[in-house]
């Protein structure tokens, strides 16, 4: 059964249609551009969504993601039930490590997109997105009642911030100690700092190096002690030209980085290897929710493929613009689509047959009448040798 920390907050927040706020509201009411997603009044952007993707790009950045879901999976049974709500293998993992996976319905559909990191031998942190907060616990809860495991749903009471790009080590590393260096991608560990306990994992949304911190028991009204983080972390990047950053960049960066967006992207109705997610997926495990439909999927292919796309000609793909082939046939529609402030020109992601998903297959997008050139490339859009965590340095 799911475990709140206050019932009494779980009604006042959940239960009544209110505008969700994190803990640096007051913070972002003050400083920031502020815009209603998944429910929550976020920061849309400070200073401007170009200047905060490139700071990004170029140095660093901090992002309150407070609004995602969070909860902790604790128990005898909780590698083996995780094993069975998760389509990647996580019992065999260590503690601290990470992984990406996906969690699916029966029907072999996305249900969400996670990060699952192993806290001690029976206990988990599950991480997924904002949009899916109380779909997503009501599916764990639901398919737990077999399993001797323990749910707590901790979002409200865990300030989450990502610190992003090639600074965000040394920025980190004033604050949480040199340690920090020494955790490798996709993997966690523990700090205190000033009796303010924090986890910090290497992962990221933006396809830049990075963390995400999580502040631990920290109530939503408690805004000293989320501030106090927040604070030094700005602090610290001074010399790198830190900058707060909003959804927008957010929004920017994932997809220059070829990342899915829940619910644009992916769905109930995509399945992961459609969606190019095939390192999500164990099929080698005995049984996990979805299975017997990926086997057919593998047996029978697949009819189409989630593509990135640049346009040669000027424009934006926006999501829901029709694609066509050379020929005029429509064959799809864009999921999502912007324009790229390191490429300076229109990129996009869609679903394509495979027939078309060649890289430097030419295809066309309607923008508001006019079919503009594009073609098929690789995934991320960036050159990964001067952008992102891969880069030479």
């Amino acid at each position: 059964m799911i475990r709140y920390k206050s019932i009494q907050d779980y009604f006042i927040i959940k239960v009544f249609n209110m505008v969700l706020r994190t803990h640096l509201y007051k913070y972002h009411k003050e400083n920031a551009r502020l815009t209603e997603f998944a429910g929550f009044e976020m920061p849309l952007w400070y200073e401007g969504i170009i200047e905060e993707h490139m700071a990004v790009r170029n140095s660093v950045g901090i992002f309150d993601i407070t609004h995602m879901g969070r909860a902790i999976i604790s128990g005898i049974d909780a590698a083996d039930f995780l094993d069975y709500i998760l389509a990647r293998r996580v019992s065999d993992m260590k503690i601290n490590q990470g992984r990406y996976a996906v969690m699916l319905n029966y029907n072999g559909g996305i249900v969400d997109d996670l990060t699952v990191f192993r806290l001690a031998e029976e206990k988990f942190l599950i991480v997924y997105n904002a949009s899916n907060r109380e779909k997503d616990i009501k599916w764990i809860d639901r398919h737990s009642r077999y399993y001797r495991v323990s749910i707590e749903d901790v979002s409200d009471y865990t300030p989450m911030y990502a610190v992003q790009g090639p600074k965000a080590v040394d920025t980190l590393s004033k604050v949480l100690g040199e340690s920090i260096r020494d955790i490798k991608r996709y993997w966690g560990e523990s700090f205190s700092v000033d009796d303010i306990e924090i986890y910090a994992t290497r992962t990221g949304y933006t396809g830049e190096d990075g963390f995400e911190l999580y502040i631990w028991d920290t109530s939503l009204d408690d805004f000293d002690t989320a501030f106090k983080i927040w604070k030094m972390i700005l602090d610290a990047g001074v010399e790198y030209s830190i900058k707060p950053c909003g959804l927008g960049a957010r929004d920017t960066l994932r997809l220059e980085a070829g990342m899915c967006l829940y619910d644009h992207d992916i769905n109930e109705e995509t399945n992961p290897f459609e969606a190019r997610l095939d390192i999500t997926v164990s099929m080698d495990k005995e049984n996990f929710i979805g299975k017997s439909v990926l086997e057919e999927v593998l047996k029978t292919g697949i009819k189409r493929v989630r593509v990135g796309i640049t346009l040669v000609e000027r424009g934006i793909p926006r999501e829901g613009y029709k694609i066509y082939s050379r020929e005029g046939d429509e064959i799809g529609r864009v999921t999502s689509g912007t324009f790229s402030p390191i490429l300076k020109k229109g990129i996009g992601m869609g679903y394509v047959p495979l027939e078309y998903s060649e890289v430097d297959t030419e295809v066309f997008i309607d923008i508001r009448g006019r079919k503009v050139l594009g073609k098929v490339v690789n995934m991320p859009f960036y050159d990964t040798s001067k952008y992102g965590w891969k880069r030479i340095s």
